[in-house]
């Protein structure tokens, strides 16, 4: 075996808190050989994080590493700060999640690489300058002279995650650590970066360090897999060893909490927090309950459109308007769930909060329960939000800190039944939280004491306390963990069977609108460009842009994923501000003719579905 670039032995990371001590790695081992993607799997708290900050010797001021992490045979843990610096960016590179939290937002791409090179390589600024030209060009991020000049918030997600990598590996170093660094892009630009990622590692031969949660992620993307919990090592080996014959029960229960888009549905998601036995059980396919759709219908919406005003630079310059929402139109059923899915940008939020009215309309028409909301006086819409609630992304970002989850639950009693005395409220609010699968014990506390799972049921009991009809899910699970991603979805399927819930599911997560959703639509700047039942969709996509996005998704799998010949999605989303003629999907579609840019194509039934697409029944 060639000597380890990085071997890691005995790790030890402890932080000091006002509660006492908490212990976040425990005698952890492993080593990445040369060439070798090493991933690291497990829950947030796990301790994946944590490990790789030892490593580059990042931890925070209240945590202390102890054990041994030799780079090439050179200890870090212990080393001097002044040493540590020679050793970041030059031969131990770092990828974080969030690109924008990482980049200088008051220094331009080109001046934040230049700094890296000149201190590492010893260039002079012209050198540096070209260097990072010839870097970005590498990580296919077109007209790279002129990003030079531009700001970290002027790129896109995916083009500045691009810029953290060409500024990662332009020293070459030995060992790249990637800390879950496609987990807030779209399936579509995770496909991009895990592409780029591969074709670096061959042309640099790095090592890499791939910690994530995403299964499938790790399995096409990794040598052997490392998976944690608790700060432990609860299994190490190769990718095929863990996933095809994983000994421990958490690994097993990992991997079946992962919806797939190649078997069929299980009736519910299995959990980390479900017995072994069951996990291990084959689960039938069982078909969702469906309401008869015929029976009533609840929700209309019909030519919806949503425009924003945008000033631009200048003192004599015209206001722009953005299109966010245009021309959309659907029906929703009693009981039944519609996906909405699409990249970042496309219009997903935008169209959730006009159908709410929590935005206004440029046109078009939503009712609800037969009733035009448009139309309907203040007051009156103030009592209709009774039948149509919220759950966002973030639970953490949409509860308030200073209030206990007993006033974040009954809040909305304040506002529909001050009339309510308080041992009928506190009955209320309970019965609502054991619902959720949240306890007495849980009345009095405060958000920040809470998982991300916790919190999110905390929206969900909120969203609940009236039971509405309709309940719009912001990409409820993008922040959570494969397994409590599990429970929620479980939780909310459970939530509709018995209460009839109307849903309008938003997410980027293609396989998990796949398990949630009765029909789905797709969007791309704003315009639906695919509606159809799940089966329809997900067996026989007819816009090249949902087949991009199914083609997109991981699949935890090795063998499959290592024999699936993956073409990525090229180019960004366009600017809404300036929208291609035609088909707005033209720019990126390898079908596209001159018909596309001269004619927009409109929705039209193709098979069971509607597809706005000029060449449908060509597409397969």
């Amino acid at each position: 075996m060639a000597d380890a670039v990085l071997e890691v032995q005995s790790l030890n990371v402890r932080f000091t808190t006002p509660d006492g001590p908490v212990q976040a790695v425990r005698n952890l081992e492993f080593r990445v050989n040369p060439g070798e993607t090493l991933g690291i799997v497990g829950e947030s708290g796990s301790g994946k994080s944590q490990t790789a900050l030892a490593i580059m010797g990042l931890l925070a001021a209240n945590g202390r590493a102890d054990g041994s992490a030799r780079f090439k045979g050179d200890e870090l843990i212990g080393l001097s700060d002044g040493d540590m610096n020679r050793v970041r960016g030059a031969q131990i590179s770092m990828v974080f999640q969030d690109p924008m939290t990482s980049l200088n937002p008051y220094l331009t791409v080109g001046n934040q690489m230049r700094h890296v090179l000149q201190r590492h390589l010893g260039l002079s600024r012209g050198e540096a300058l070209r260097h990072a030209r010839t870097m970005l060009e590498m990580v296919r991020i077109s007209e790279a002279e002129r990003r030079l000049a531009m700001y970290p918030h002027e790129l896109s997600g995916g083009m500045r995650q691009r810029v953290m990598i060409a500024m990662a590996l332009s020293c070459r170093p030995g060992l790249l650590i990637a800390d879950e660094p496609t987990t807030a892009l779209d399936v579509t630009v995770q496909a991009q970066i895990l592409k780029l990622m591969r074709e670096l590692k061959s042309e640099f031969n790095t090592s890499i360090l791939l910690i994530t949660h995403d299964m499938g992620v790790v399995a096409g993307n990794a040598d052997s897999v490392l998976v944690m919990r608790d700060g432990e090592c609860r299994e190490y080996g190769s990718v095929d060893k863990v996933f095809y014959k994983p000994a421990d029960d958490y690994t097993r229960a990992l991997l079946a909490a992962v919806p797939r888009l190649d078997e069929a549905m299980p009736e519910r998601l299995a959990t980390v927090s479900a017995p072994p036995t069951e996990l291990g059980a084959e689960i039938a396919a069982v078909e969702k309950p469906r309401t008869n759709h015929a029976a009533r219908q609840l929700l209309t919406v019909d030519g919806l459109g949503v425009r924003f005003r945008v000033a631009q630079p200048g003192l004599f310059a015209r206001a722009q308007s953005l299109v966010a929402v245009d021309d959309v139109s659907f029906e929703l059923a009693a009981g039944e769930t519609l996906g909405v899915v699409g990249e970042s940008g496309c219009g997903k939020s935008s169209l959730a909060r006009a159908v709410l009215q929590l935005i206004p309309t440029a046109s078009g028409r939503v009712c609800l329960l037969g009733r035009d909301l448009e139309q309907l006086a203040r007051r009156e819409l103030k009592n209709m939000r009774r039948d149509m609630q919220v759950i966002f992304q973030d639970p953490q970002a949409s509860l308030d800190p200073r209030m206990t989850v007993a006033q974040i639950v009954g809040e909305p009693l304040n506002t529909f039944r001050p009339d309510l005395g308080q041992p009928e409220r506190n009955e209320r609010i309970l019965s609502v939280l054991l619902r959720v699968g949240l306890a007495a014990e849980h009345l009095n506390r405060y958000p920040h004491e809470f998982s991300g799972g916790q919190a999110q049921r905390i929206g969900i009991a909120r969203a609940l306390m009236f039971d509405p009809q309709l309940i719009v899910c912001d990409e409820p699970v993008s922040a959570l963990d494969v397994s409590i991603q599990a429970q929620i979805i479980n939780l909310l399927m459970d939530l509709q069977v018995e209460r009839g819930l109307s849903l309008i599911f938003i997410a980027h997560d293609l396989a998990v609108v796949r398990h949630i959703s009765h029909r789905v639509m797709v969007m791309y700047l704003g315009r639906a460009v695919e509606v159809a039942d799940r089966q329809s969709l997900y067996e026989h996509p007819r816009h090249p842009y949902t087949l991009a996005l199914i083609n997109a998704v991981p699949i935890p799998d090795p063998v499959v994923e290592r024999s699936r010949q993956q073409q990525p999605l090229s180019g960004d989303l366009p600017s809404p501000l300036e929208p291609p003629s035609g088909c707005g999907f033209r720019t990126r579609c390898p079908h596209a003719i001159q018909r596309c840019a001269d004619e927009r194509p409109l929705l039209r039934p193709v098979g069971k579905s509607l597809v706005a697409c000029h060449r449908a029944e060509e597409i397969e």
